[in-house]
């Protein structure tokens, strides 16, 4: 119940501020314009953000003939969870990562990259799973995936204020409550960092609980732990092309980088949540790069194989 109260909250915030972009870049006709275009956002991000970011990130369905050890995997620790079985989906990409998302436990799915079949040891494997799982569990997909739907409504409606700027729009807007040229510039500037700051919200809380529960789902922290500090060393050597308005949707980060990237990560630091998982102090100095870790990748190439053979 927090969970949904918390997806209706984000709706209604998100909606007044698309409203007011809408009336700063047009007045009063444009804040009309924003509230139908609000109204018809949050019907789509309810029923539909799911699909778009399948589709986004060309993920396709996958079966028990195809893969069958991933699935059975998926539906064992979907049992442990007390969860209905999952869609299971493959993302066709190098780097090893995932992500839950649909709007409640009876329609979700879980999405896992062909990096992650490829570089992972089966109880790495098993650990980010759960962890996917504890996101079902914990009802928040939907608040996820809604963040994602709307984050990129904003960052759209950034890019219109930003050429409204350039081409004069908003001059004769002033008398019906409409900005200058200069503050759609403004506004343009600080709308992205509003929509990070509601994925940061968001995710950095979530991803401690999913970690937890998804340790209780697995039996045990330790594949989750190592997955995590193995998807962190690989995300910064190999970093994956994703769309930052769905970064905070994935285990880990998936866009890399230091400095105020990583400081305004959607995230928590990876070596915090190991150090959760572990019950140990963070580690002061990062995991070694993953050629220099142990080779998971003769046991996880069996998913991939099987997988590639059929």
């Amino acid at each position: 119940m927090g969970n949904q109260f918390k997806t209706a909250l984000l709706l209604a915030a998100l909606t007044a501020f698309i409203i007011l972009v809408g009336r700063m870049i047009g007045g009063r006709q444009g804040m009309i314009i924003a509230f139908f275009l609000a109204g018809g956002m949050n019907f789509f991000s309810y029923w539909y953000s799911d699909r778009m970011v399948l589709r986004m990130y060309r993920a396709r369905e996958v079966n028990q003939s195809q893969v069958p050890e991933l699935y059975a995997m998926v539906s064992r620790l979907s049992r442990n969870a007390g969860l209905p079985m999952p869609r299971v989906y493959v993302i066709p990409q190098e780097t090893p990562n995932a992500f839950a998302t649909g709007r409640n436990p009876d329609h979700a799915v879980v999405a896992v990259t062909e990096g992650l079949l490829k570089l992972m040891a089966p109880a790495e494997i098993e650990g980010v799973l759960a962890h996917e799982l504890g996101h079902i569990k914990n009802r928040d997909i939907l608040i996820g995936t809604v963040a994602a739907t709307m984050a990129g409504a904003v960052m759209m409606l950034a890019s219109m204020a930003r050429w409204s700027a350039i081409f004069g729009g908003g001059r004769g807007n002033d008398e019906e409550g409409g900005m200058g040229g200069l503050g759609l510039i403004v506004m343009s500037l600080l709308a992205p960092v509003g929509a990070m700051i509601i994925q940061m919200a968001i995710s950095r809380s979530r991803e401690y609980l999913a970690d937890t529960t998804g340790a209780a789902i697995a039996g045990r922290p330790d594949g989750l732990a190592a997955a995590l500090e193995k998807l962190g060393a690989y995300s910064r050597k190999l970093p994956m092309q994703a769309n930052p308005t769905t970064a905070h949707m994935f285990i880990v980060n998936p866009l890399s980088g230091g400095g105020l990237k990583s400081l305004f990560s959607t995230h928590p630091p990876i070596e915090e949540r190991v150090s959760r998982l572990r019950g140990t102090p963070p580690s002061a100095s990062p995991p070694p790069p993953p050629e220099q870790q142990s080779d998971p990748m003769n046991s996880g190439r069996a998913f991939w194989d099987r997988m590639s053979n059929r």
